[in-house]
């Protein structure tokens, strides 16, 4: 018997230089992430620079295009108003940031690829409402960045230089996107009213603390002129544009116009119905008194005053701090000097006049003393008992409270009312004030002709519009270079 000897198993067979590769394949592979490491180490600093500098500018750019208002005075505040936004901020995490008036440029259109004229040049302001910010013009240093690892990959690597720019400029302005005439060509011109302490201050020809009805005004002939302003078209220029409710509407209820300024040049304005001329519109207005019956008009895009209590005057309790109580919505309008105007515009009051035609008196604010014969603060010269001399035939003040009070601005009392619950955290002081522009007339009937504004007239609704009355009370103007609106950033 044959025995055999048992099996063997047999030793795995080697592979010449195996481990070899294996250790290849690692250096490899430890090579690439230690590369992948540096590189993000590098990427990290030139992602954190890039945003500072895009901070920078935007910041700057929005600073400086908010104080550009078409005057020369603009551009230098603008000029320091972005200087100093600049300088509230860093690079690399704590360096402060070394600002140069060469970064900033000026232009009439934020168009990138346009014509920037640099904040260092003089130039006509009148156009330039928008700011552009270029970071590369900053202090050496600012945009540099030295990358440790990349340059161990090519020396050209070594350092990067980057740069931000940001463009940022008006996008409206907060003008009602109506007109009337200007009833005097005189910014300010001094009224006497024999026994009154001071001349009164008349702009524009009209009185503060009047209340007129805008619908029944004209300066140049007894039939009543009123415009709708074309809100879209700069001034200036030819284009024409829908003055449709359905577009305007929400500018209406806003109180806003879709143009960086009114200055620099005529607007374009159409002529409003001679009957019902608020037809498609007055409800717009009213959404200050918390009235919301079109579509168009919402409490977000048209928040209500704070105070919707209606003046009045022709109701019991409408005027409570008047004598007689009961009277005019407005001040009577008179032909006598062959135009529209009021009774208190006269230099006298008619024969015959009554105290209930004067209107609501002093609702927002009182009389304003003439600025060259009486320095201070408008309206200190005047109190409710120099009504007898201001208003002569007119009404008395009956507990008119104290001058920083007037009614409008009471919180609790007979001439305060607050909006619906629902609206009451939406409600926004001095909606009720339509920033108004005074136009130089005669202007041509017909639609999108052209008229030059003079100044924005500052009117104070008394009680809601309705189709044909736009009530309110005179409150003085704004110059055309102190319009103020939103600034936005653009591509």
């Amino acid at each position: 018997m044959t025995i055999h000897a048992p099996h063997q198993p047999r030793a795995p067979m080697r592979v010449r230089g195996q481990d070899g590769s294996f250790a290849v394949l690692f250096v490899s592979i430890l090579s690439l992430l230690i590369a992948c490491c540096a590189f993000a180490m590098d990427v990290g600093p030139l992602y954190n620079r890039k945003v500072e500098l895009q901070g920078i500018a935007r910041a700057a750019a929005l600073a400086a295009s908010g104080k550009l208002n078409g005057t020369t005075a603009g551009l230098a505040a603008a000029r320091a108003a972005a200087r100093a936004a600049a300088e509230r901020l860093v690079y690399r995490y704590k360096l402060p940031v070394a600002w140069s008036d060469g970064a900033l440029s000026f232009a009439s259109a934020p168009d990138r690829y346009g014509s920037w004229i640099p904040s260092t040049q003089t130039a006509a302001p009148t156009a330039l409402y928008y700011a552009r910010v270029d970071t590369a013009a900053l202090g050496p240093g600012t945009g540099d960045v030295t990358n440790v690892f990349m340059s161990i990959a090519s020396a050209t690597l070594s350092r990067a230089s980057l740069a931000d720019s940001a463009i940022a400029g008006r996008i409206d302005i907060d003008v009602t996107p109506l007109a009337v005439c200007a009833m005097s060509p005189q910014a300010a011109a001094p009224r006497a009213n024999p026994g009154a302490p001071a001349d009164e201050l008349v702009e524009y020809g009209f009185r503060r603390g009047v209340s007129y009805d805008l619908m029944q005004l004209n300066p140049d002939g007894d039939k009543p002129v009123r415009f709708l302003v074309n809100p879209y078209v700069l001034p200036g220029t030819d284009k024409t544009a829908s003055l449709d409710p359905s577009t305007n509407g929400p500018l209406l209820c806003a109180g806003n116009m879709w143009m960086p300024r009114l200055a620099g040049g005529t607007i374009q304005v159409s002529s409003l119905p001679a009957n019902g001329p608020l037809n498609s519109i007055y409800m717009h207005l009213n959404s200050r008194f918390d009235q919301y019956t079109s579509y168009l008009c919402t409490p977000n895009g048209g928040p209500p005053d704070f105070n919707v209590k209606a003046y009045a005057h022709n109701a019991a309790g409408g005027t409570p701090w008047m004598l007689p109580a009961i009277g005019n919505l407005a001040a009577q309008t008179t032909q006598v000097r062959g135009r529209l105007e009021t009774i208190a515009d006269l230099p006298a009051p008619p024969a015959g006049t009554t105290a209930a035609a004067y209107g609501p008196l002093w609702a927002y604010a009182g009389a304003a003393s003439h600025a060259p014969l009486q320095p201070g603060a408008a309206g200190a010269a005047f109190g409710p008992g120099d009504w007898p001399a201001l208003y002569p035939s007119g009404p008395t003040a009956s507990g008119y409270p104290t001058a920083a009070a007037a009614p409008y601005h009471a919180t609790s009392g007979p001439t305060y009312a607050a909006p619906g619950g629902a609206h009451l955290e939406m409600a926004t002081a001095q909606r009720r004030v339509l920033n108004i522009p005074l136009l130089a007339c005669p202007v041509s009937a017909g639609a999108n002709v052209k008229a030059t504004p003079l100044a924005v007239g500052r009117f104070f609704m008394t009680v809601p519009a309705d189709s044909n009355r736009l009530v309110a009370e005179f409150a003085g103007v704004l110059p055309l270079s102190s319009l103020i609106g939103k600034v936005e950033l653009f591509p």
